[in-house]
């Protein structure tokens, strides 16, 4: 009965790596990240592992050394096996492993496989050095992921889990070398001819929790690129509310300013430079574009730092003052006047008109804006401007 048994789960757990091993292929080949490549690569040499065992107990053979090649490559792929779900997990907490650790680890693991057939002279020998060195590498992965909490939950489990099942493996085959081996029919024996579908509850619970922490990582990859996404958003839409050559805010911006200024009330100020069109025709648009850039750098520092010095159209530009006071107003006005009325090196004087009204609270911005205009085309027809 326990052979019948050991065969049957023995082919469930074959089967079952089988199902995981296609999983994650499917997973690796879908997502293409490469910190699946480790676990991908784990699960592919558990199934060599059991390629192995399934081979040798079908063919039996009676040569020594094939049961030694058989040996070296049970030990190599099982060993491969649980180095790989280990360094699968360093992939995820940003340290991944290099070329050349997997290079050493596959040496080693060759190195450690060839000493460990040759050593054993049974199967029940290999078997307890395999289970130690099993539990031994879950174990230390199990204090490792403790190390995370609860991130890597289902994986610790399965690690805990797989400790736990090799070392009463190591307990069982201890029995046959050292003491009397459990009786036919009896609970650890039935254990022992059944610890394949155990190890399969196992590494359901491990390849579980490989899955949650994959998914867990795309989806804060996923909630950091969409964080990126609005920021960078955000500043696109500043970047398109902003002229290019002066800096300040453009036409774009003003329905949100005057949205801004409605709630307390604001003054609306219209300006337009006075024959921009010559300093243009005459000195060339270089000149003209560094006429704008000056004109536009008097308004900010003239007004205050709350108030929005939007470029309208050209040379005209609308300045949404938080201040109503009339003198105040004038106060700033005068200042922009004595910031650009001297020329410079690459500047010529400027000279601009200027009207302005009232937005009163919840007033219309759009009526205040059409009476500052209005405002400013009186004040250059009746020559007011300097």
């Amino acid at each position: 009965m326990e052979l019948l048994l050991w065969r049957w789960s023995t082919i469930a757990q074959t089967t079952s790596n089988l199902i995981i091993a296609v999983f994650f292929i499917a997973l690796a080949m879908s997502l293409r990240r490469r910190e699946l490549n480790a676990w991908l690569a784990a699960w592919l040499f558990n199934l060599g592992a059991l390629g192995v065992t399934i081979a040798y107990w079908i063919f039996r053979p009676e040569l020594s050394w094939i049961r030694t090649l058989a040996g070296i490559g049970y030990t190599f792929c099982k060993t491969m096996f649980v180095l790989l779900l280990i360094v699968g997990v360093s992939h995820f907490v940003g340290r991944p492993a290099k070329r050349s650790t997997y290079v050493r680890m596959t040496l080693a693991t060759a190195l450690f496989a060839v000493v460990v057939a040759y050593a054993s002279q049974t199967l029940q020998q290999l078997g307890i050095i395999q289970e130690s060195v099993i539990a031994l590498s879950f174990g230390a992965g199990t204090i490792y992921l403790l190390r995370y909490g609860g991130r890597f939950g289902w994986v610790t489990a399965g690690f805990t889990l797989r400790t736990a099942l090799s070392l009463v493996s190591v307990y069982t085959y201890g029995l046959h070398i050292w003491s009397t081996p459990p009786s036919a029919g009896s609970a650890l024996s039935v254990l022992v001819a059944a610890h394949s579908s155990f190890d399969t509850a196992a590494e359901w619970i491990i390849a579980l929790g490989c899955l949650l922490t994959s998914y867990r990582l795309i989806q804060h990859e996923l909630t950091a690129s969409n964080n990126e996404l609005r920021v960078a958003q955000k500043q696109m839409q500043q970047l398109l509310k902003r002229d290019h050559l002066t800096g300040v805010f453009n036409r774009r911006a003003l329905p949100a300013m005057f949205d801004e200024a409605r709630g307390s009330g604001a003054t609306v100020l219209f300006f337009d430079l006075d024959d921009f069109k010559k300093i243009n025709d005459v000195k060339g648009h270089h000149t003209g574009d560094a006429s704008l850039t000056r004109f536009a750098r008097a308004l900010q520092e003239s007004f205050r730092t709350g108030d929005r010095v939007i470029r309208y159209a050209g040379d005209e530009f609308v300045v949404v003052a938080q201040d109503m006071d009339p003198t105040v107003i004038e106060e700033r006005v005068r200042s922009v006047r004595e910031k650009v009325r001297q020329a410079d090196a690459d500047v010529p004087a400027l000279r601009f008109s200027v009207g302005h009204a009232r937005l009163h609270p919840d007033g219309d911005p759009e009526v205040a804006l059409r009476e500052a205009d209005q405002a400013m085309y009186d004040a250059k027809a009746a020559g007011r401007g300097e």
